[in-house]
């Protein structure tokens, strides 16, 4: 039987305290009336007994304090919720427990923005991670040396695991469920909980609001001009020479300020707007690419797919009222 131990750190997501313990229950439950032994014993483990959640409206009693564990298997650390900086320093207690149980062999898995909480003890330095697609800006500005996996749901690497955001770990918890238990559970599962186990993706859903949690006030200025003339052809050439700015110099700093290079960016830019239009106009997909600057209908479907995952026509009839019916 695995020994899950799930995290109750101040200011957490009291729902993704309880899914995981709520997944691994009804688990245990489907292979008990199939004549097999539970998989999981879930326990609720904090640095106190009580621990209040959202402005104390929720009161979490915990089975355990972190010191009365002395070793687990899976450690579930869930979403954190407010002033990321503050919430880390509150639960700084957390970090050693968490690297200790790490190095005595325990497996630990994050849920969206607990990957702050895990990311804070090393470690992930030099390891792929997946978070909430809102904080990737501040989680690379926090944590550098992470290599965050932009538009992932689960992400897995050397009995360490994070999962995309919101309601994106479910995927992860069905991930561990098959990873323990089967296919076949996992499916289950999935059918019970009506969760998508194919889904690999959280592009969809994000928004691109752009880097400019930086200091270089040149960058800001080229990302502006970018913002400002979405429908135009631009290039790195003519914003390096209306900044006044070397080639090489320009693209070296714009990928440290933002974490994108400038065509990166360019495209990222160009295709919200898109996506937008497709979500709120009745434009046809021609007359979306041209207002967003291409001429090339398969370059703007290749490009819009690599950033949604879907194709324009997909994209509209997931999100708008004015759907089609093929491309």
């Amino acid at each position: 039987m695995k020994h899950v131990t799930v995290l109750v750190p101040e200011s957490s997501v009291l729902q993704a305290i309880a899914d995981p313990k709520y997944c691994f229950g009804t688990v245990n439950r489907f292979l008990n009336k199939s004549g097999r032994e539970s998989a999981f014993h879930v326990e609720l483990v904090g640095a106190k007994k009580k621990i209040y959640l959202n402005g104390r409206t929720y009161c979490v009693q915990t089975d355990r304090l972190l010191k009365e564990v002395d070793r687990t298997d899976l450690i579930i650390i869930p979403a954190l919720f407010g002033d990321i900086p503050g919430i880390l320093k509150i639960n700084q207690m957390i970090r050693p427990w968490l690297i200790g149980q790490y190095a005595k062999g325990a497996e630990i898995a994050s849920l969206c923005t607990g990957a702050f909480l895990l990311a804070s003890t090393g470690l992930l330095n030099g390891k792929k991670c997946s978070t909430h697609w809102n904080f990737t800006n501040k989680f690379r500005l926090m944590f550098p040396e992470v290599i965050v996996q932009e538009g992932s749901i689960v992400t897995d690497e050397n009995r360490i695991y994070s999962s995309g955001g919101a309601n994106s770990y479910w995927n992860l918890l069905m991930y561990l469920v098959e990873k323990i238990t089967d296919r076949e559970t996992a499916v289950l599962a999935s059918k019970y909980f009506a969760i998508d186990i194919s889904r690999n993706s959280q592009s969809p859903f994000a928004l691109f609001r752009g880097q400019k949690e930086h200091r270089d006030e040149t960058v800001k200025k080229a990302q502006e001009y970018i913002e400002r003339h979405v429908g135009e052809r631009i290039t790195v050439d003519l914003l390096a020479d209306r900044l006044a700015v070397g080639r090489r110099s320009f693209e070296r700093r714009f990928r440290q300020a933002t974490g994108n290079s400038v065509l990166e960016y360019i495209h990222r830019v160009k295709m919200e707007a898109a996506k937008h239009s497709l979500e709120t106009s009745r434009k046809t997909i021609i007359e979306v690419m041209f207002d967003v600057g291409y001429r090339d209908m398969k370059a703007f479907r290749t490009i819009f797919r690599k950033i949604t995952g879907l194709s324009p026509v997909e994209y509209r009839n997931q999100y708008s009222k004015y759907p089609m019916v093929s491309d």
